[in-house]
């Protein structure tokens, strides 16, 4: 693996008038382990550029909301702000939610936002993946690369974009290391889903799968990686499975959000809209072109209080209806593996 060089903090407050803020936008969760990593990321972000004013808010469950943040750095005499969407890549929250929220903040209060890119893919954070694999190959050095499988678990969206994305992430792993084969499944949404993507890897007939789970922080959809994958290893004794870890706050993932930094300041944080099921005639999501953009979790801002742990994330509101919420190895499996 390559060494991780830290992008200069220099070359960000060198550049960042002394009026500006940043917040970083997550998503928010029932788990308090999720939001102390989120925060643990925020403070490692503003030990990297102690001169400029960081505030932090979340989409749903947890406070400060996006909003509440906004205040604290205008409050602060912050004019203009860049928003940063802590999210791993650019589907439903970072197309629509967040910049919902964040357009309705500027138009009522005047304050000028611009919204940088989601982390995405670039090498840095496929380096940060490589260095999860690479922690649990070198704890267990037992069998060739040639001879283990890699199982990529994603989120899952709605958004084949998105999807298609965590893929490449598996195919460029698996040809970093020189795996005898990859796979990817996810945890939500789409399809296969962890539990029968697994059921169906293991008939390759490989005895050591180690499972990547791509995701920035803990929470119930890692939890639910971990279970699912659990019970096709119990099925299968004669399969080694290994758990590496999620991505957290590798210091590749810092690099990323300083490079977003950059970006915004240097006019280029463009985002690919080429395969954007809201913008192109997408295969299959032709009927999504042009979907109206706005927030879809203004009912659970800031609502830990009211929605505990115990209790579903029910939803008063619909999304556009995913095409393939019936197929055999997604969304419907949950009914029986919850």
């Amino acid at each position: 693996m390559s060494k991780t060089v830290l992008i200069s903090s220099a070359s960000i407050t060198n550049k960042c008038p002394s009026n500006i803020g940043i917040v970083l936008c997550g998503h928010g969760s029932r788990d308090p382990q999720a939001t102390k990593e989120f925060i643990r990321v925020v403070e490692k972000i503003k030990s990297r550029i102690p001169n400029i004013p960081v505030a932090f808010g979340f989409l749903e469950f947890n406070r400060p909301i996006i909003s509440e943040a906004l205040e604290e750095l205008r409050n602060m005499g912050v004019e203009r702000v860049i928003a940063l969407p802590a999210m791993l890549f650019a589907a439903g929250h970072t197309k629509n939610d967040i910049p919902a929220v964040l357009n309705k903040y500027s138009s009522e209060n005047g304050l000028p936002i611009q919204y940088g890119r989601e982390l995405g893919l670039n090498s840095l954070m496929i380096g940060a993946a490589g260095a999860r694999v690479k922690e649990i190959i070198d704890s267990n050095p037992t069998f060739p690369l040639s001879e283990t499988l890699l199982v990529v678990a994603g989120r899952g969206s709605s958004d084949p974009d998105a999807n298609s994305n965590v893929c490449k992430i598996t195919r460029m792993l698996v040809e970093g290391f020189g795996f005898g084969w990859g796979e990817t499944v996810f945890s939500g949404v789409t399809f296969p889903l962890v539990e029968p993507g697994l059921r169906h890897v293991v008939k390759l007939g490989f005895k050591r799968i180690i499972l990547l789970p791509y995701f920035l922080f803990s929470g119930i959809l890692v939890n639910r990686v971990k279970d699912h994958s659990m019970r096709v290893s119990n099925d299968n004794p004669d399969v080694h499975f290994l758990n590496a870890s999620y991505l957290s706050d590798q210091n590749f993932v810092i690099d990323t959000f300083m490079e977003r930094i950059q970006e915004v300041l240097n006019g280029e944080n463009f985002m690919n809209c080429a395969l954007c099921k809201y913008r192109s005639n997408l295969l299959g999501f032709e009927n999504e072109v042009g979907y109206k953009q706005i927030s879809h979790h203004d009912h659970v801002e800031g609502c830990l209080d009211i929605c505990p742990e115990n209790k579903p994330h029910e939803h008063s509101h619909e999304h556009f209806p995913y095409p393939h919420a019936a197929h055999p190895l997604g969304p419907v499996t949950l009914r029986s593996l919850n």
